[in-house]
């Protein structure tokens, strides 16, 4: 949808295919990170962003023994207005986005029209087919396609491009738990709370929570058969203080599994096509960044394609540049992600360890450098892009 954006304010005719109806999908990633909403401002959005539902992020912190708190990285540190990252329901999110994109008159966005294949000619591709909500089929020509469809992305695998996949010792499991009226209020933070072989975080919604509970890779099948009694006590045992209300959680089917995944495409591209996002590097949620290592992705995709879209000729030199910007960032966020697998996660499903390592806990407490550091690395993360002057519109006062 950003890229969607972005070349359409170059004057590129763009069509975007979302094979639902709307966006109101429960589990997906809420954070909208500094450098984005940077983005946003210098798109001259930024007051209108503003306005929308949100919370604010304020600092990344851990639990320690006694219920003490320790903080990773305080956003507030960073230079006003970008010292926090906003919490926000992705469906508004990309309402928002939509909406914009709906005042260029080169954007087009089809509902409920499914991307199934690709179209070749020559040995480039030349377009995409699809197929709508009623079954109808049909095809849309394109100088490029973008595939933008994730994880199990059908058109990078149509495309016959192969990634490098990394072992992940955890899988999620997402679910709701009412949230009470006296409990209103801004988020200070998302705490994780840890115990022998599990994990659990907890997301912040106007009148619920979105939880996650982490356990070991390819348990689902044994985290069933255990019922939906032994999951409540699971969950009661994580967070105590959310005991009084794992009765909500009527049965099993009120999960949703997220197999999660970590890999990066060994080419992000052939003739005719370009992945970003999910479909060029699936993301471990460690970290909630994959939302925004993917709108970085559109930007720098946008900045680079956009004047050959407008001469009418894509080549694979244009392709291959937004690969060699996006791959250095998407490699140092997925290796820290793999390093916190190896030292949290890891030792945690085994049973080695039920909290933080203690090395990070000394860093913290002994490099302030480290705290300093971490906010930034988190909320811009390595290599944010800039709006290009094409899309940049009369930017509003940036407030705090």
């Amino acid at each position: 949808m950003m890229l969607g954006l972005l070349l359409a304010r170059a004057g590129v005719e763009v069509t975007v295919l979302e094979k639902h109806g709307d966006f109101l999908r429960d589990f997906r990633g809420d954070t909208v990170h500094a450098s984005t909403i940077r983005l946003i401002d210098e798109l001259g959005l930024g007051d209108a962003f503003r306005k929308l539902p949100q919370s604010r992020l304020n600092a990344a912190a851990i639990p320690l023994p006694g219920g003490r708190m320790l903080t990773l990285g305080d956003f507030a540190s960073l230079k006003p207005p970008y010292n926090y990252i906003a919490m926000m329901p992705q469906w508004d999110f990309l309402n928002f986005l939509a909406g914009e994109s709906a005042r260029e008159p080169t954007f087009t966005l089809l509902m409920e029209h499914e991307a199934t294949s690709l179209m070749s000619d020559g040995g480039r591709v030349t377009g995409v087919r699809y197929r709508t909500r009623h079954g109808s089929e049909g095809a849309i020509l394109a100088d490029l396609v973008v595939a933008t469809d994730g994880r199990h992305s059908v058109l990078r695998r149509a495309a016959g491009l192969q990634s490098k996949e990394f072992p992940v010792p955890f899988d999620t499991w997402w679910f709701k738990l009412p949230r009470h009226a006296s409990e209103k209020g801004a988020v200070a933070g998302i705490v994780p709370a840890f115990k022998d072989r599990e994990a659990m975080i907890a997301l912040f919604r106007d009148d619920y929570y979105q939880m996650g509970y982490l356990g070991p890779k390819g348990t689902d099948s044994r985290i069933r058969s255990e019922g939906v009694e032994r999951f409540r006590q699971r969950v009661a045992a994580l967070r105590p203080d959310l005991a009084d209300r794992v009765d909500s959680i009527r049965s099993l089917d009120d999960l949703h599994m997220l197999d999660v995944r970590l890999d990066r495409l060994r080419r992000w591209y052939v003739d005719g096509l370009l992945c970003i996002g999910d479909a060029a590097h699936a993301m471990s949620p460690a970290g909630g960044v994959g939302i925004n290592l993917a709108i970085q992705d559109a930007v720098a995709a946008a900045g680079r394609l956009a004047p050959a879209l407008l001469r009418g000729q894509v080549t694979m030199q244009d392709l291959a540049a937004v690969e060699r910007r996006r791959r250095m960032p998407t490699v140092v966020v997925q290796t820290v992600q793999r390093i916190m697998h190896r030292a949290v996660f890891v030792p945690l499903f085994a049973g080695r360890r039920s909290g933080v390592p203690s090395v990070v806990l000394f860093l913290a407490r002994h490099f302030p450098a480290v705290t300093r550091l971490m906010p930034r690395l988190i909320a811009f993360g390595p290599r944010p892009e800039h709006a290009p002057g094409f899309a940049r519109r009369g930017q509003p006062r940036a407030t705090r």
